[in-house]
C-alpha cells in the first residue's frame, strides 16, 4: 500500500445527500450544513474547495470505503501528485 496521499473529488451536483460517505469516514466527509450534500472537511479542503481534498495516507482504507459505498459513485480517489 502506497503512503502517497489521495486526490478526492466529490461530484456534489449529483450527490443524493443519502449519508453514506460521511457515515463511513467522518473524519473526512461531512454534510454541508446548507445545501445537504457531502463535502471534505475543512482540514482537507483543496484550495478551500468542499468538493476537492486531499487524504493523508492514513485515512486511505476510510475514504476508500466511504467511495466504494456511494450508491451513485460521486466520489472518485486517486493518488495525489
Amino acid at each position: 500500500m502506497s503512503n502517497k496521499p489521495l486526490r478526492v473529488t466529490i461530484d456534489r451536483e449529483n450527490c443524493i445527500s443519502c449519508g453514506a460517505c460521511w457515515n463511513t469516514c467522518p473524519e473526512f466527509f461531512e454534510e454541508n450544513p446548507d445545501d445537504g450534500f457531502s463535502q471534505v472537511v475543512e482540514a482537507y479542503r483543496v484550495g478551500g474547495n468542499p468538493a476537492v481534498g486531499e487524504a493523508p495516507a492514513d485515512l486511505a482504507d476510510c475514504v476508500r470505503d466511504a467511495a466504494n459505498g456511494c450508491p451513485v459513485e460521486v466520489i472518485h480517489v486517486e493518488e495525489a501528485l
